[in-house]
């Protein structure tokens, strides 16, 4: 199986609503995310790629254009906008698009990573 990543960054902010008031998520905060995208498969295509990296910029372009600089809350109408969730929601994004993806992962801190890995 050959596998490829690539990383791609973000700022937002979001609430975690669900969560009781003293819980600090529930406070409106922002991070700095870092997203990696993992394809996979067990044929390289014509050109000796998994997928051409080139192709991923309409996932950058998506990030960019729709999470970056956001309120998350309101761009995935949701309450719970943990980064499991949104972990899932960029892994179905790209997943309609390029049957090669396995995973996506988010991170909020240098030291958290949640993962969609169906």
């Amino acid at each position: 199986m050959y596998t490829i990543k690539k990383e791609f960054h973000f700022s937002a902010s979001h609430q975690l609503k669900q969560m009781p008031d003293w819980h600090p998520c529930a406070r409106l905060h922002g991070h700095n995310y870092v997203v990696v995208i993992e394809l996979q498969s067990e044929r390289l295509d014509q050109y000796g790629f998994v997928r051409d990296y080139l192709e991923l910029k309409a996932f950058k372009d998506y990030i960019d254009d729709r999470l970056d600089h956001r309120h998350l809350n309101e761009v995935l109408g949701d309450e719970c906008t943990t980064a499991e969730r949104l972990a899932r929601h960029l892994y179905d994004w790209a997943r309609a698009r390029w049957p090669e993806v396995s995973a996506v992962a988010v991170s909020e801190t240098p030291k958290t990573w949640a993962e969609f890995r169906p």
